[in-house]
């Protein structure tokens, strides 16, 4: 996720934007910039970077601008590849107006024609600079008039800090569906997009709302809304370290990031999921006679993003009616593949540079396949080399084991599905519109879970004595079964395996007895029956059993040990529920164990190697 910072106030802008990007570093970001208004020429003085903040801060050593006004930026790129001319601060025709923002605006295409139509000028590729020229087409209005006025027209998600050569007191925040706050201190005001940048100077903070606009000068704050009605300011006093703020006032990054869920789903469907329940596929320009071309489909992945493979060959047969396979990317190169030009080639990499799976992706090419790239890194190598790119707009995840990139990837999947089902004529409209709602809600459900945490983690600390797990689930769950067992290993060190439940009497249930719990996904679906059945023989080897079962739902009382009781809703929502409920389940078992969660031992964020 990009970072801002901005600074109003008696001191030089320049060396405390600066200090502001490098504690906002941690996030991960491809560029940076800043924008100061020189008092000496009244002029904005902009420098950017094409890569980290140690570089701008070199190209500023000889020749840093004096001014008391400025913004900041690292920029995650979600629209335009990393690169100088898209890092930010991005500007309006004449330089006059400069804009940093966090977030995707959905409609900018449509709004940056009708600028270009009227003579706008545009040099970036991002859907970001849009907003400082609907903001300079505002003439003759004072600043904060015109960028209520532009923020109005805008459809997405935005946090921005906003400041003009024409008004050189005045600060301007705004925010939308991401974050944004406001250091306040005696004679001097931090705009950031993160707690993280603010607290070295002060432990006063403004929180942003939804859709508020302040407005900062020498004198204060204002905040009021999009139409210019007054809010009393939320301010708070923050009590945590900088370490604390990096990590959101979480224990670790992990654990953050399973927080983030609810706002990775909400962005990987923001633009994409359409009003009328029909799927847009941002950066695939596939008309339904080119999907309808595809006669199969082909996934591959390592380790997290195979399990998210599974899942995506289990819904995309089931929904559009044609045969998927999810393959292990390091051994599908060792095959000789018969596919070609009928067949849809999709890769999954949050990095976008695993080697496995990057080599896969070029011998699919180069049997003629048309290939996709579900990615979380813009430009990264799997998205360059693919025909096309699905980006999971999830933000950097700093925790080593992936947890809301496996969710974004799911929900990609779930779209690039439905896509398909569409158009193969194979979703009807009713099956469409119920999708659509149970993807909306699935923010608010994921929001359900986590506000159940505490529970999550009793049970955790009680399982934690236990050296052995086996997950099961049956149909989609399978795959959420397998990422359950991958995850409690990765952090925790203790052996977990994941299986079919339907495999069971096929050698893993010699292993079972007392000291080797059962972690089964029995919620709501079509494998319902089956998984109390297979529950019921688990607790006739004497082993516990904790159950995810859907709330309300009592059938297997008399034989499960512990159960988490999971919101009702769509099953391939469910599924997702139960993803962050294991992810949870693992992280507070590693936890009571010791564990280092963030950096756990022998593995790699990225593995660039064979």
């Amino acid at each position: 996720m990009c970072g801002i910072i901005g600074y109003l106030g008696n001191h030089e802008a320049t060396p405390l934007l600066l200090d502001g990007l490098k504690s906002l570093e941690y996030r991960g970001y491809d560029s940076a910039g800043i924008a100061v208004l020189d008092r000496t020429s009244g002029l904005t003085s902009t420098t950017k970077s094409e890569s980290k903040v140690a570089l701008l801060t070199a190209r500023l050593q000889d020749c840093m601008p004096k001014g008391r006004l400025g913004i900041g930026h690292t920029r995650w790129a979600t629209h335009g590849k990393p690169s100088l001319v898209n890092a930010h601060p991005h500007t309006d025709c004449g330089g006059r107006i400069v804009v940093v923002h966090n977030g995707i605006i959905e409609n900018f295409r449509e709004l940056r024609d009708e600028l270009v139509s009227r003579g706008h000028i545009f040099v970036s590729e991002t859907d970001s600079e849009v907003i400082p020229h609907l903001i300079e087409d505002a003439s003759g209005e004072d600043l904060l008039t015109a960028v209520r006025g532009a923020l109005k027209r805008i459809t997405g998600a935005y946090a921005l800090g906003i400041m003009s050569r024409d008004e050189p007191d005045l600060l301007i925040g705004a925010r939308m569906n991401a974050p944004l706050v406001l250091g306040m201190c005696q004679d001097e005001f931090f705009l950031a997009s993160d707690i993280t940048a603010v607290i070295p100077h002060t432990k006063k903070v403004l929180i942003l709302g939804e859709g508020e606009i302040v407005a900062v000068t020498p004198m204060g704050p204002e905040v009021t809304t999009l139409d210019g009605a007054p809010v009393a300011p939320k301010i708070i006093h923050v009590d945590w370290d900088v370490s604390q703020a990096q990590k959101g006032g979480f224990s670790h990054f992990m654990l953050k990031e399973i927080h983030e869920a609810p706002d990775a789903v909400a962005n990987a469907l923001r633009g994409r999921l359409l009003p009328d329940g029909n799927v847009n596929l941002q950066g695939c320009d596939l008309t339904d006679a080119d999907l309808r071309g595809f006669q199969n489909v082909l996934l591959l992945g390592m380790g997290t993003s195979m399990h998210a493979a599974l899942v995506g060959e289990h819904v995309i047969e089931d929904w559009a009616g044609i045969p998927a396979q999810a393959a292990d990317a390091s051994e599908f190169r060792y095959r000789r593949p018969t596919i070609g030009p009928e067949t849809l080639t999709v890769v999954l990499t949050q990095s976008g540079e695993t080697a496995d799976t990057i080599v896969g992706l070029r011998q699919a090419k180069a049997l003629g396949s048309y290939t996709m790239a579900v990615t979380n890194v813009v430009a990264s190598t799997a998205a360059r080399d693919s025909d096309a790119a699905l980006y999971l707009n999830a933000g950097p995840e700093i925790g080593v084991a992936s947890s809301k990139t496996f969710v974004s990837h799911v929900v990609n999947l779930y779209l690039l599905a439905a896509r398909l089902a569409s158009a193969h004529g194979r979703m009807p409209i009713e099956r469409k519109q119920e999708l659509s709602q149970a993807l909306r809600e699935l923010p608010e459900g994921l929001r359900a879970v986590l506000g159940r945490e505490a529970e999550i983690a009793d049970l955790a600390r009680r399982y934690a004595r236990f050296r052995n797990f086996l997950f099961v689930g049956r149909g989609i769950n399978h795959a959420i079964a397998l990422e359950g067992a991958l995850k409690l290993k990765e952090i925790s060190y203790v052996h977990a395996e994941g299986t079919s439940a339907g495999a069971l009497k096929h050698g893993p249930i010699a292993l079972l007895d007392q000291d080797f719990p059962v972690v089964a996904i029995c919620t709501d679906g079509a494998t319902r029956d089956k998984m109390a059945s297979n529950v019921h023989e688990v607790a006739a080897r004497g082993a516990p059993v904790l159950a995810l079962v859907t709330q309300g739902e009592h059938h297997l009382d008399d034989v499960t040990t512990d159960r988490i009781e999971i919101p009702a809703c769509d099953e391939a929502a469910v599924a997702i529920l139960n993803t962050v409920v294991l992810q949870l389940f693992a992280y507070h078992v590693a936890v009571e164990l010791g564990r280092d969660v963030d950096q756990p031992r022998n593995l790699a964020k990225s593995v660039t190697v064979e």
